[in-house]
């Protein structure tokens, strides 16, 4: 009787304390934008797929181990390749991040996207994103339906980290093959290898083997909830900026097709520190003058491209990148032309983000 009466207390204790075990477990939500990890192919060894194939539902039930270290629940925001990733999906991206980070049943979030631009719109929700909470994006090399598809641990992971307390405060992450990066770091550099992103100088925040992270930093810059940006509730559209490639005998008549054409701002991918033929360098101070702001930055995607080295910024009216490439130069552009058009206070923003 007694061994009985003992026997239900264990099994009632380990019920109780089961559930609150599972009660306890961190929120993630994944919010799903398509790319090659939603992709899919017709064989296991077919270089070809469709990007944004694969439902979101479909990405968290392929990874059961999941439950074990968070309750995960999954949206669907987009289903595209993310070479078509636009003003309209990132604003909508933003909004939901913002709105589910207020809520206290959230914990984290975790972001599913294409490769392609995953560095541009990680660094877009690192400046206009409201909270300390973890968010942290991936993506895949290999679609879903792939031999050896890289999808499936990158997502693991991803969860992880985005579960993790010791994530917090560390602005918006990328997750890939393992290694953590910033937002404001990351740079794809390989079209095809799945070890394709690198932080460069900077170097990686953390690593995750199997979902056990290991720190190493947090970003120096400007980032999230101490951020100045932020998206309004009814804001549709960003300003309209434009890259343009420099090289060898380039002509200055792409930067005047730009202004022409409704560009508020132009970055310059530069060769070098920023620099451009002297007709294209001429074409710069004009379309400036018109009021379009120019950011001088680097095509060679390392570096730090200062003011006033071999071009005369404060002469021209021209913007320094900084340590932002091309690619991320153009984001804060769009969120910074929001603000001012005052070629100082932006250089201001490229010095501390």
């Amino acid at each position: 009787m007694k061994r009985t009466y003992r026997c239900a207390i264990l099994l009632a204790a380990a019920v109780l304390f089961g559930a609150t075990a599972y009660a306890e477990k961190p929120k993630v939500v994944i919010l799903a934008t398509g790319g090659t990890i939603a992709g899919a192919a017709l064989e296991p060894t077919d270089p070809g797929y469709k990007s944004g194939a694969v439902g979101v539902d479909v990405l968290i039930d392929a990874v059961p181990q999941l439950e074990e270290i968070a309750d995960v629940s999954g949206e669907q925001i987009a289903s595209i390749g993310s070479q078509d990733m636009n003003d309209e999906v990132w604003l909508k991206l933003a909004k939901r991040v913002n709105q589910l980070l207020a809520s206290d049943d959230v914990d984290g979030i975790a972001i599913t996207h294409g490769t392609d631009t995953l560095e541009e719109t990680s660094y877009f929700l690192q400046l206009v994103t409201k909270s300390d909470k973890p968010v942290v994006m991936t993506g895949s090399m290999r679609p879903s339906t792939a031999m050896s598809a890289d999808g499936p641990l990158n997502i693991y992971n991803c969860v992880a980290i985005a579960a993790d307390p010791a994530a917090r405060g560390r602005g918006v992450l990328v997750l890939i093959d393992d290694d953590i990066h910033s937002a404001h770091d990351v740079v794809k550099r390989h079209t095809t290898d799945v070890a394709t992103f690198t932080s460069g100088e900077p170097g990686l925040v953390g690593v995750s083997l199997f979902g056990e992270n290991t720190w190493y930093r947090a970003p120096a810059k400007v980032h999230t909830a101490k951020s100045e940006f932020s998206i309004a509730a009814d804001q549709k559209v960003l300003p309209r900026v434009d890259i343009i490639y420099a090289h060898a005998n380039m002509s200055p008549d792409l930067i005047a097709a730009a202004a022409k054409n409704g560009a508020k701002g132009i970055v310059i991918a530069g060769v070098g520190d920023g620099n451009m033929t002297a007709p294209a360098l001429a074409e710069v101070g004009r379309v400036v003058e018109q009021g379009v702001v120019v950011v001088r930055s680097s095509r060679t995607n390392g570096g730090i491209t200062r003011r006033n080295i071999e071009v005369n910024d404060d002469e021209l009216g021209t913007v320094a990148s900084m340590d932002l490439n091309p690619a991320k130069a153009r984001v804060l552009l769009q969120l910074a032309l929001l603000k001012t058009t005052d070629a100082k206070k932006i250089q201001d923003y490229f010095n501390r983000y």
